[in-house]
């Protein structure tokens, strides 16, 4: 081979190696680069609403929902199911699941099939439910289908939505992301989890007490895997709910939106959001580890 062939042939190995660093350190990247002021605003995509009524869910097994998608042609974002605690409903989480959509996200505000609904029974609806939205993606007759990337799947939930997140974690190996806001379940381990698990836990929660749920979660999930506890100065257990104050929402809204950003889209400029470059001093905790 003549030296004008080799220097060629290395220069082309070396762009290709180039071009496949930059895709593996892009990941999903949608949006402009992170900051704690961006995630403590709306986000910079407009959002629509796709409703789902209680009868078309009764064949997946879950009790309706909205579904909340970027207003983006051309860009596909991952889904995300969120899961309602005991006695709560849509409305409780609209705010919430608004902003992390804004931020990039399809998310699924899904309502239980019975209000009273105990948590192994809340992950069998928000697995259901995330199947039923993405069959409708697929389908392409839904208006968010366009935008739906079907194979990036995550889910949220909170206070036995929480802890219904978690089981449905431990069932569904192929999720991408786990958020529990200050979840509650009877079952106390967790160590089949197989995805990225970020826990909201508040500081002075008496329904689902840290020590006896949060902590306890935590301790068990694989240490070989990416997770972390962060916990709310101050605040009680409702905090992620409608009856929150607007910081107390901006908290686990940004807080979610980083963990998701980070592990649904691989998107490589949250690590510093998820490892402690979201805290301006809301938190009075905020363990990150595995990665």
């Amino acid at each position: 081979m003549n030296t004008s062939r080799q220097f060629f042939c290395a220069l082309m190995l070396s762009a290709c190696a180039l071009l496949s660093t930059q895709a593996q350190a892009v990941g999903y990247e949608r949006g402009p680069d992170p900051t704690a002021a961006l995630l403590n605003a709306t986000g910079p995509y407009a959002v629509s609403a796709y409703k789902i009524s209680k009868a078309d869910a009764k064949s997946h097994n879950y009790g309706g929902a909205t579904v909340y998608y970027p207003n983006a042609p051309g860009q596909t974002f991952g889904v995300v199911a969120m899961m309602p605690g005991f006695l709560a409903f849509q409305a409780v989480y609209e705010t919430l699941v608004k902003k992390v959509a804004s931020h990039g996200f399809v998310v699924i505000n899904l309502d239980s099939v019975a209000s009273a609904d105990q948590p192994d029974t809340r992950a069998l609806a928000v697995a259901g439910g995330l199947q039923h939205v993405v069959e409708l993606a697929q389908e392409g007759q839904v208006p968010y289908a366009a935008v739906t990337d079907v194979t990036r799947r995550a889910v949220m939930g909170n206070s036995m939505g929480g802890g219904a997140v978690l089981s449905a974690a431990v069932a569904d190996k192929t999720l991408k992301a786990v958020v529990a806001l200050q979840p509650w379940h009877t079952t106390k381990s967790f160590g089949g989890v197989a995805s990225p698990t970020l826990i909201v836990a508040c500081e002075k929660d008496t329904i689902a007490a840290n020590k006896s749920h949060s902590d306890l979660f935590y301790a068990s999930l694989n240490p070989l895997l990416p997770r972390a506890e962060i916990e709310v100065r101050g605040a009680s257990h409702l905090c992620s709910t409608f009856l929150a104050s607007k910081a107390q929402l901006t908290t686990a809204g940004k807080a979610s939106v980083a963990w998701l950003k980070r592990f649904l889209d691989d998107d490589m400029r949250y690590d510093a959001m998820v490892k402690g470059g979201i805290n301006e001093g809301e938190f009075s905790r905020f363990v990150v580890q595995g990665f």
